[in-house]
């Protein structure tokens, strides 16, 4: 069974107080792009995983794990509890999502081995686990895992795992810029967090951003570069200083928008067409700002078997 499953970028990322479970209270809007991994599984003696890039990518993947710690295993794992089954199942990544990027390349993989191992061992004709459930056992992996199972464009709330989807029209074109090197989502968070301190400022309670809502369901490319907003940015430049460079160059080179994807370090920039988007990349290519120039183009289905 092989599943593909997206990328995201967040459209807007408003981060909260933290909570008492260490959570911070987030919106998170979601936006499937077509950058993919593929997850394979098959019957085994036992779980076993094995991690390398697509042919066609230049994915760094000698840091992620090929054993019991890969998300994709704890998923498998929750799935055969689910279903009383033993989890002996290879599953074998094809990663072309940049890792430690932002782009929540680790949960998709999650998400796509959920998909995989519920098809492996569920009954096709009478299926005990339904798609909600399975975004529902994603949510105990990690925050992003149920929107890379449901894919499209939707707005998180809670710790981001709680998904409403969201009218989107037409096709947005983007390019990504990639960094040598990953930031840890963690201590992202936790630099927000100390700027804010520093500057005795409380932590907003975030709210969905009504422009760019108004932006995804009239398809106006315009209008949503300018209402990206994603405030662990600040944080990402404070961690990564050269990011700001990456960020200058795509605006010089056309983007209608521009943010750091997530909790970064890759950089996202939103075109006004396809051939703006071809351009910014050669741009940023020819700039050499980059580890990597991506392009691919948004919403997208979620983790889908192929």
């Amino acid at each position: 069974m092989t599943v593909r499953v997206p990328a995201k970028v967040n459209l807007q990322l408003g981060v909260g107080p933290l909570r008492e479970d260490g959570y911070h209270d987030l919106v998170n809007v979601f936006h499937a792009v077509s950058l993919f991994d593929e997850v394979t599984a098959a019957d085994a003696a036992r779980l076993e995983v094995s991690v390398q890039a697509a042919p066609y990518s230049r994915v760094a993947v000698g840091g992620v794990p090929a054993d019991g710690d890969n998300l994709a295993a704890r998923a498998a794992g929750l799935v055969a509890a689910r279903l009383g089954v033993e989890p002996r199942v290879s599953l074998r990544i094809r990663k072309a999502i940049p890792v430690a990027g932002g782009m929540a390349g680790g949960s998709a993989d999650a998400a796509a081995a959920l998909v995989a191992c519920a098809r492996l061992w569920d009954d096709r004709d009478d299926p005990v686990l339904t798609r909600e459930d399975l975004m529902e056992m994603g949510a105990e992996i990690g925050s992003d895992v149920p929107f890379a199972v449901l894919g499209g464009t939707a707005v998180g709330v809670g710790r981001g795992e709680q998904l409403t989807s969201a009218l989107t029209r037409g096709t947005f074109h983007w390019v990504f810029a990639t960094a040598d090197g990953g930031l840890s989502t963690p201590a992202v968070y936790a630099e927000c967090d100390r700027l804010r301190e520093t500057r005795g400022e409380p932590a907003p309670r975030p709210s969905v951003s009504e422009e760019l809502m108004t932006a995804l369901a009239t398809g106006d490319a315009k209008a949503l570069g300018a209402a990206l907003t994603n405030d662990l940015q600040e944080a990402a430049l404070s961690l990564r200083p050269s990011l700001e460079r990456v960020l200058d160059a795509g605006r010089d080179f056309g983007a209608v928008g521009a943010l750091v994807s997530g909790s970064g370090p890759t950089c996202a920039f939103l075109a006004e067409t396809e051939e703006d988007a071809a351009g910014i990349a050669d741009g940023l290519d020819g700039a050499g700002v980059a580890a990597q120039v991506l392009r691919a183009s948004g919403p997208v289905p979620g983790a889908t078997l192929v």
